[in-house]
């Protein structure tokens, strides 16, 4: 689908609603894990459902997330200084679906809390950072942290790709 020659300069929602739409699914051609971001906020555990996760660093250990400026989750960080990064297992769609507002039976997430930090219990893995530096970036803000704690288990990813979950099948991309 071919919509335009001429590039969006500005936020997709301003843009014609073509292109917006055009660019989004683009963007949907990168397949990507599927993570929960979590953060704790006087005593309770807030999340939300992000592929917008990256490893900035090993030495030293740092990540990236990125989140909409005028998201709940972005001010629970701000407040708090610290998130985990739930990478979740093949099996866990409906803790996706959940942490993404699309409420499911019986899909209520457990938590582990390594240190101070909540993680989605039974994920492939998890991660909990520390922030280190905030970017501002158009509408998001770019958290750049430091792993405090880390854990992997055994099993397959949950995948996303072109606005579908997905699953590896021996090596090979299936729905």
């Amino acid at each position: 689908m071919h919509i335009s020659t001429k590039p969006c300069r500005t936020a997709p929602d301003r843009c014609g609603s073509d292109e917006g739409l055009a660019l989004r699914q683009i963007f949907g051609q990168f397949a990507s894990g599927v993570t929960v971001i979590t953060s704790g906020a006087k005593g309770s555990v807030h999340g939300m459902t992000a592929n917008a996760f990256m490893s900035v660093s090993l030495d030293p250990a740092l990540v990236l997330i990125s989140l909409k400026n005028d998201s709940h989750m972005r001010d629970v960080i701000d407040a708090e200084g610290r998130f985990g990064v739930s990478i979740l297992a093949d099996s866990q769609q409906s803790v996706s679906d959940h942490f993404a507002g699309r409420l499911v039976d019986n899909a209520a997430a457990q938590f582990d809390h390594p240190g101070d930090t909540p993680v989605v219990a039974g994920a492939l893995a998890w991660i909990a950072c520390s922030v280190e530096q905030r970017h501002i970036a158009g509408d998001h803000t770019l958290f750049i942290a430091n792993v405090d704690d880390f854990l992997q288990s055994a099993g397959t990813p949950l995948l996303f790709f072109g606005g579908q979950y997905r699953t590896l099948s021996e090596g090979e991309l299936s729905q």
